[in-house]
């Protein structure tokens, strides 16, 4: 059998087998959702008496929140106020005739997944997620960046957009874009995969290894969910992996760069959002 009890302190304890888990149970990925985006954002505008306007075109996801000071301080951005969350808050500024919004500590697969779907459902058109990661393989010292073309699926939430598989890719015309972006600009910016983990604080010696052997770079929270997401409703997401530490084992990790590496963080985005607005624009004068 597949689940069976086992007795602790005296007490019967449910103990499944991996087929037998609910989040490897056979699920229906075409079947339509009841919960959608649209709906609660809907209540949240009329219960925060919001406006219906759209969202800017270009967000940015930033986990750790440096991004967010930084555009503050340094581009004005202002609060926006037709993003309906619930659950954060949206900052926006214009650049080059750009509007973009960012939001900040959205952390992990399935929040970040949460914050994208509200985010395509009020009018954005390209996600962009940039996360502190940790190092794997060493491909140099940290700080430095990686364009991650496919991520280890070791997190819950992307197995409710994909059927099961060891990877999930990024949509390879949107990771082109990106590298030929950052390589005009001259931006070094490594590409490569990453493992997504639900749990920071258990990746074990084993693990590691075992990653670093299957040509892994870095270690991340939201990458697959976000690129299960993207690839399940055809939605433009990019992810980059901000390599900032190898995995607090050395005295004087965690270092991100100057100002937190918030500006060059920030300029790769804008240098992709810019590549993307040619490109649409691009499609938009051939098609006329």
């Amino acid at each position: 059998m597949s689940a069976f009890y086992n007795h602790q302190n005296g007490r019967p304890v449910l103990e499944l087998s991996a087929g037998n888990a609910p989040l490897f149970k056979p699920k229906d990925h075409d079947a339509p959702s009841i919960f959608r985006p649209e709906n609660m954002l809907r209540e949240a505008r009329r219960q925060k008496s919001l406006n219906p306007d759209a969202v800017p075109a270009i967000c940015v996801i930033d986990p750790d929140g440096d991004i967010v000071t930084h555009v503050r301080r340094v581009c004005a951005a202002f609060p926006c106020k037709s993003w309906a969350c619930f659950h954060t808050r949206m900052w926006e500024w214009t650049v080059s005739d750009i509007r973009c919004g960012i939001i900040g500590h959205v952390v992990g697969g399935s929040f970040s997944v949460l914050v994208a779907e509200q985010l395509f459902a009020s009018g954005c058109e390209l996600l962009v997620n940039i996360a502190s990661a940790g190092q794997i393989t060493n491909i140099g010292r940290p700080p430095y960046y990686i364009l991650i073309e496919r991520a280890l699926r070791d997190e819950g939430t992307s197995y409710h957009y994909l059927p099961p598989s060891a990877y999930v890719e990024a949509d390879p015309a949107l990771v082109e874009l990106a590298a030929r972006a950052f390589g005009c600009a001259g931006r070094r910016v490594h590409r490569g995969a990453t493992w997504t983990t639900d749990a920071p604080f258990r990746e074990t010696a084993e693990a590691i290894e075992l990653r670093r052997r299957e040509g892994i770079l870095a270690v991340e929270m939201e990458a697959a969910a976000l690129y299960a997401f993207a690839a399940a409703w055809s939605r433009p997401v990019i992810c980059l992996a901000h390599v900032s530490n190898r995995l607090g084992c050395v005295e004087g990790d965690f270092e991100k760069g100057e100002g937190d590496g918030a500006s060059s963080s920030l300029e790769l985005a804008m240098m992709l959002a810019a590549a993307w607005v040619r490109e649409a624009v691009g499609h938009v004068a051939a098609a006329e």
